[in-house]
């Protein structure tokens, strides 16, 4: 029996469309890859939520003030869950890779967090900061096993950690820019799901407002986000420092709003704003003095002893504001703000009445307006301020 000749396939007629596969499946980085995430995911499982503390007010006010105390995270900072999620937005997507460092421009906190987490999944971390970056952040980031960048302008750090990447092979972050979409805001433990959860046997449970700073925006974000898919009454309220372009942005709905000084209150405050602060999300914003943010840092201390970074300050002399109005109008309900990060981070800045002088700012006017507000609940209205604006 003859063997039939084997024939080879048709050709592809002219003009016909080839067939193309191209397969870069790469099961190495596919192990690797479910190992960091797994690595990512158990940190969240150690670390027990972040507490929420009850700040003290005369109960004849009818007004419940609370301050969710993100400086218990295992960096230290808000930014924990920030950079939890970037990380996990990152990998997921397929941006960091084995062995290529990933890059961030930072004013400090969300570095030391980030470096934590590089750290945990074995890759080299570059934090980009401005050279003004108090020298305690350096110190943690480059204990977290992170290398410290520094720039002159705080206004470079955008283009500068883009440029490192590109020549390193590595990942830029860009926390402006992905913090409000790596952050499920739905829920999945995000900030705002967690406060509603704890806040449900207290005798206000749906807070009247929630008082967030910005940096990136993404705090904010997540915040009017939730409230609003969960069908609350909430108000996002936005506390903003001298210098900051967010406010100005929010104001005249200018989102190329930009200023020629950087904040002091390190953590918040931009030049520009930036891509993930989402200003329709948000219903109210306070431009508050430096000084002021300063001073309730201080006067926080005596109420909690605890210190705690300017930016809390920031975001407590709006809640004051907010809760004088409540109690003026003889309104009940709760109010919640955010316990940023630890204080001993800023020893040399904000505790420190040399470098206070040194920088013209004279907290004594707010000290005393705090202490009228903590015994009669009058803050006083600010100046310039406009309802419905």
């Amino acid at each position: 029996m003859r063997t039939p000749e084997l024939t080879p396939p048709p050709s592809t007629p002219p003009g016909a469309a080839q067939e193309l596969d191209i397969d870069r499946s790469d099961p190495a980085y596919r192990r690797w890859l479910s190992e960091a995430v797994g690595k990512v995911h158990a940190d969240a499982n150690r670390s027990a939520d972040t507490h929420l503390l009850s700040v003290p007010l005369p109960a004849g006010w009818g007004v419940d003030l609370y301050l969710k105390d993100e400086s218990t995270h295992p960096t230290g900072s808000l930014k924990h869950r920030l950079a939890r999620s970037l990380f996990l937005y990152a990998l997921c997507n397929g941006w960091i890779r084995p062995g290529r460092p990933v890059i961030e421009a930072s004013s400090g906190s969300t570095a030391v967090s980030e470096a934590y987490f590089a750290r945990l999944i074995g890759v080299p971390f570059v934090a980009v900061m401005a050279r003004g970056t108090v020298h305690t952040k350096v110190e943690l980031i480059e204990f977290q096993g992170g290398r410290c960048h520094l720039v002159d302008d705080a206004r470079q750090v955008y283009e500068t950690a883009a440029r490192l990447a590109r020549e390193t092979g590595g990942h830029y972050m860009d926390q402006f820019t992905y913090a409000e979409r790596a952050t499920d805001w739905r829920g999945n433990n995000n900030i705002a799901e967690s406060i509603f959860r704890q806040m449900s046997a207290e005798r206000y449970p749906v807070p009247s407002w929630i008082v967030a700073t910005a940096g990136t925006g993404g705090t904010s974000a997540t915040l009017a986000r939730y409230v609003r898919y969960a069908q609350a009454t909430t108000g996002i309220c936005v506390a903003d420092p001298e210098n900051s372009a967010f406010f100005p942005g929010w104001r005249d709905s200018d989102p190329g709003a930009t200023t020629d000084t950087g904040s002091r209150i390190e953590g918040i405050g931009r030049q520009r704003v930036e891509p993930s602060f989402v200003p329709g999300a948000v219903d109210r914003m306070m431009r508050v003095p430096d000084a002021a943010s300063i001073a309730c840092v201080r006067a926080l201390e005596d109420l909690l002893g605890r210190r705690a970074g300017a930016s809390t300050g920031t975001g407590l002399w709006a809640a004051f504001r907010i809760i004088s109005e409540m109690v003026d109008r003889g309104e009940r309900g709760s109010v919640v703000g955010l316990l940023c990060d630890p204080g001993e981070r800023y020893v040399e800045k904000y505790y420190s009445d040399a470098w206070l002088a040194a920088q013209g700012i004279d907290i004594r006017p707010y000290l005393e307006r705090v202490e009228v507000f903590l015994t009669k609940g009058t803050l006083g209205q600010a100046s310039g301020q406009v309802r419905g604006a």
